[in-house]
């Protein structure tokens, strides 16, 4: 009998999976995200989207790291409409890499990024930075440390094609995502007040570890 109950139990969490994955593939297809978005990236951020209940509503934002800095890897997206709101460049912190971010910390102080599930702050502020809105971290010892180490969405001059063209590479930030000053503050404005941000990099000790990603 216990076999049997087993046997109904993983049957049911494959049925689940599949289901899942069958919702990805159509919500992918349908957002027409093919040569946009990584189909691996966008079926992990839906997976982790999923399982966080206190989210406000159904925008998801994806930071792809495993782009380069070259490449225009944020993106902004309304499940309800199934459209893609913003795709534009986002730095990643000094000390991940120059034009490829391989390396990601938690650490005060390590001017390297975080990766993993966010939830961001219902009021943006005005700070060093100018207009910028702070995330909190979901995910414990991959990004919990995220408000203390004041890592924020916020706008810079370096994030711009301009500059990109001009060094061959976006400049990098203290550790903070930050995106084209033109698009900053209507960025923020869509996206602020508990919506998902999901930032993933080519680390195998979050896709081997993360709980919202399985």
């Amino acid at each position: 009998m216990k076999k049997f109950i087993l046997s109904l139990v993983l049957l049911s969490s494959f049925t689940c999976y599949s289901k899942n994955i069958s919702q990805s593939d159509e919500l992918y297809k349908n957002m027409n995200l093919e040569n946009i978005i990584n189909k691996k990236v966008f079926q992990m951020a839906l997976t982790g989207f999923n399982k966080i209940s206190n989210k406000k509503n159904n925008l998801l934002t994806i930071i792809d790291y495993t782009k380069p800095s070259t490449e225009k890897r944020f993106y902004v997206l309304d499940l309800d409409k199934k459209i893609l709101l913003y795709n534009t460049y986002v730095t990643h912190g000094k000390n991940s890499g120059k034009i490829m971010a391989i390396k990601f910390s938690n650490i005060i102080n390590s001017y390297q990024s975080s990766i993993g599930f966010f939830l961001t702050n219902k009021e943006p502020y005005v700070g060093s930075n100018g207009y910028s809105l702070r995330m909190v971290g979901l995910e414990k010892g991959f990004n919990s440390n995220a408000l203390e180490r004041n890592i924020v969405i916020h706008g810079a001059d370096y994030a711009t094609p301009e500059y990109m063209n001009h060094l061959g590479f976006l400049g990098r930030s203290l550790g903070c995502p930050a995106v084209p000053t033109k698009l900053s503050k209507n960025i923020i404005d869509t996206i602020k007040d508990n919506t998902v941000l999901f930032i993933v990099g080519d680390d195998d000790k979050y896709f081997n570890n993360s709980q919202l990603i399985k």
